[in-house]
């Protein structure tokens, strides 16, 4: 799978905004991303964070024989790892002549500028040294690769130890963490590399470009310097002539970034001493911020209770928090009167009369003047059909009563008013 090219309009747009002296993401032409230098528990592993484009190396060390060339140097070897995880473009198993570049770029900005002392290195002469192992990997791709590579890598130089080696006689003894402290490495300056872009044949140019930056852009010069103000590499590549002016111009840019880049090194390595000497945290992994899920939580408001709303939601935080399911009933408040079997009701009263209230008040008050016929111990009718024409006696049931009494009334149509004979 390749990487899907930019279409016209995206590439006349971007042109377009640099022409007038403008970024896509909203930087100035000599501003860097944002950059997050960390490292991790084991000694020499450091990340870098240029915006979105994310570099991890790791260093680490073994005795090997020296070359027959330089038989009293260490060797120090770099290695360089495009994942498809970073880049869709990237293939696995096989370095693209993209890597070949960062890696020769990093080879000729930290092995041939002799900024680690490799004789420093050496255990016994033609026999034993060390051999160095910078393996950079590829997190996230999102431009200026170079970059972030060689802060990686000499970051993760400046990190590592290597153990402590006793050499007596024939007989070398390399010494672990827990009997000897490691080692730090001897590293004489930092080179660092930046990369600029030019556009229109050089006539605008770019600091630490992004990937769609990087796919129209039609050159590119990087320059590799530590803060001595001393060129370590140099590569220009892409099809275009800069002026002589156009070189000095970018190497004072260059001059600015570096130092800053440098002291931010330093400064990351100090606070990494400092937590370890505490027994603080310490190591990338405690530096990310997790996200905690925070949905069935709901954060306490203020409540302004001088407004029947807020008496109501009031009501209901009381009644949520004691765990009552009248949602905050108060003291004040009918207890539940169960009046028989299968009828509730709250307060006084018996069961509901159904909007037939007027009409059961007049007939209270005929069975109050005339008394009905029937068992008067228990309120029953015993005298035929309560529906009867021939018995026009009407039986008012209240309280506690059989509710088929009820029904029956209701059979005789208790809607209409009933005229005395």
């Amino acid at each position: 799978m390749r990487d899907i090219p930019l279409s016209n309009c995206e590439r006349d747009f971007i042109k377009k905004a640099i022409s007038e002296k403008r970024r896509i993401d909203g930087r100035q032409a000599y501003d860097y991303r944002h950059m997050k230098i960390s490292f991790g528990i084991e000694r020499g592993c450091c990340q870098v964070e240029i915006g979105d484009t994310r570099v991890m190396t790791q260093v680490s060390c073994q005795v090997v024989e020296p070359k027959q060339a330089r038989p009293a140097d260490g060797i120090l070897f770099i290695n360089v790892e495009l994942s498809p995880m970073a880049c869709p473009s990237f293939e696995p198993g096989r370095l693209s002549d993209f890597g070949v570049e960062i890696n020769r770029l990093l080879e000729r900005c930290l092995k041939e500028s002799r900024c680690i002392d490799t004789e420093s290195l050496c255990i016994v002469a033609g026999e034993k040294v060390w051999e160095l192992r910078a393996d950079v990997h590829v997190l996230n791709h999102d431009g200026n690769l170079v970059d972030a590579c060689s802060i990686a890598a000499i970051a993760a130089l400046a990190h590592f130890r290597r153990p402590d080696v006793t050499v007596s006689g024939d007989e070398i003894t390399i010494h672990p963490a827990s009997e000897r402290d490691p080692v730090p490495l001897s590293v004489h300056h930092m080179p660092i590399c930046v990369s600029f872009a030019f556009f229109e044949q050089g006539k605008f140019l770019l600091v630490d470009p992004v990937d769609r930056e990087e796919k129209v852009m039609d050159g590119r010069m990087v320059i590799g310097m530590n803060k001595h103000r001393e060129i370590c590499t140099l590569q220009i590549t892409g099809q275009m002539l800069l002026l002589k002016d156009q070189v000095l111009r970018c190497s004072n840019i260059a001059v600015v970034k570096v130092a800053e880049i440098t002291d931010l090194i330093h400064k990351a390595l100090d606070n990494d001493r400092q937590e370890r000497a505490k027994g603080g945290k310490f190591g990338f992994a405690e530096t990310i911020s997790l996200d905690s899920v925070t949905t069935n939580q709901k954060p306490a408001e203020p409540i302004d209770i001088s407004t029947i709303e807020g008496q109501k939601a009031q009501a209901y935080l009381v009644g949520s928090d004691s765990g009552d399911s009248s949602m905050g009933s108060s003291e004040d408040e009918e207890d539940v009167v169960i009046m028989d079997k299968g009828v509730g009701s709250i307060g006084l009263g018996g069961a509901s009369s159904w909007a037939v209230d007027e009409e059961m008040k007049e007939l209270a008050e005929e069975q109050s003047t005339r008394p009905a016929k029937g068992n008067k111990q228990t309120g029953r009718h015993t005298g035929g059909d309560l529906g009867d024409s021939s018995e026009e006696e009407d039986v008012v049931i209240l309280g506690q009563t059989d509710s088929k009494n009820i029904m029956s009334k209701m059979t005789g149509d208790p809607w209409k008013k009933k005229k005395k004979k």
